[in-house]
């Protein structure tokens, strides 16, 4: 459905509030090449700072890409035309991390609900209300919640209010930007079990972009870390849990919680910090930190390729 080639995204580097020639260009994605495909979720995890919410705008044409290619049901999202562009911001929406910030305070339920349908979306003021109805009734909301605002909700109500506005479109690819890392522990699984079984319901296709690895875990078919604005493992979700292949996804996931709490798994502590995205290292942006490091990685640059049968991975160890 979605597919992204080459995909890079550099920011100009400028000194305070000086406008001219940028000192450099900081690399937030630089390359990277994934699908997503009908019905099915990509996890994308990766510590703060390595691309991941930058992949996301581009995704939803927040950004434009610096080089590379965006492709949309087979057609380049570079040769759309308007109505093509407006076909797709109905098909691609989001639902943000912050259930308090991404609600208007000022505007009631149904309003912010119905914010993204087109004006000509040929429905009378009757057929929008019972849009919206439907969809909150589809995110376990009564109908009657519209005439509220959004102060007269909790979080986790917050949230079904803001998965509800990202379905009114009657989208095929929602964008999920760690959308239960504001909520209490206590609420985050009833979300993601409403995230589950609408993407089980309407076959939507999601992106989920999580520090919560076990989050990440319970809702992603396939995974993709990141490091550094780069790739450095994808594939199937519990392949790539049950035995990560890169140095980096090791170490993160040995950071993780155990799924059972007599679990025992051995901690990889990493030395040093995540590169300058301005001056990223050469050869393999993780070597400086990575315990298997060998000669090469230090100059030359590792190949993503697939190493097993679904399995790709960019590191001179394979």
């Amino acid at each position: 459905m979605l597919q992204g080639v080459g995909l890079k995204k550099y920011f100009p580097a400028t000194r305070g509030l000086a406008v001219g020639r940028p000192r450099g260009w900081i690399k937030a994605v630089d390359g990277v090449s994934v699908q997503v495909a009908e019905g099915e979720t990509l996890g994308i995890v990766g510590e703060s700072g390595s691309g991941k919410t930058t992949l996301a705008k581009l995704f939803l044409l927040l950004e434009r890409p610096t080089a590379g290619s965006l492709r949309f049901d087979g057609k380049a999202i570079e040769a759309f035309g308007r109505d093509d562009l407006a076909a797709y911001r109905r098909a691609v929406q989001a639902v943000f991390q912050d259930p308090y910030s991404s609600l208007n305070p000022r505007m009631r339920v149904e309003h912010i609900v119905a914010e993204p349908l087109p004006r000509d979306n040929g429905l009378s003021r009757a057929g929008v209300r019972d849009r919206v109805g439907e969809v909150l009734q589809l995110v376990g909301l009564r109908r009657d919640s519209a005439a509220l605002y959004p102060h007269e909700f909790s979080g986790g109500q917050r949230q079904r209010i803001a998965i509800a506005r990202a379905l009114v479109t009657y989208p095929k690819f929602i964008v999920l930007d760690e959308p239960v890392s504001a909520l209490d522990v206590s609420i985050r699984a009833q979300i993601l079990n409403l995230l589950k079984g609408l993407q089980e319901r309407l076959g939507l296709a999601y992106v989920m972009i999580s520090h919560d690895l076990a989050a990440a875990r319970y809702l992603a078919t396939r995974l993709a870390v990141m490091y550094a604005g780069q790739l450095v493992e994808t594939g199937e979700c519990d392949a790539v849990y049950a035995r990560p292949l890169h140095p980096y996804t090791q170490a993160l996931l040995s950071a993780a919680l155990p799924l059972h709490p007599s679990a025992r798994r051995q901690r990889i502590v990493l030395t040093g910090e995540v590169p300058n995205p301005m001056n990223p290292p050469a050869g393999c942006r993780f070597h400086p930190r990575c315990p298997h490091a060998m000669p090469q990685c230090r100059t030359a640059e590792p190949v993503f390729k697939e190493v097993e049968r679904g399995r790709f991975t960019a590191c001179h160890l394979y």
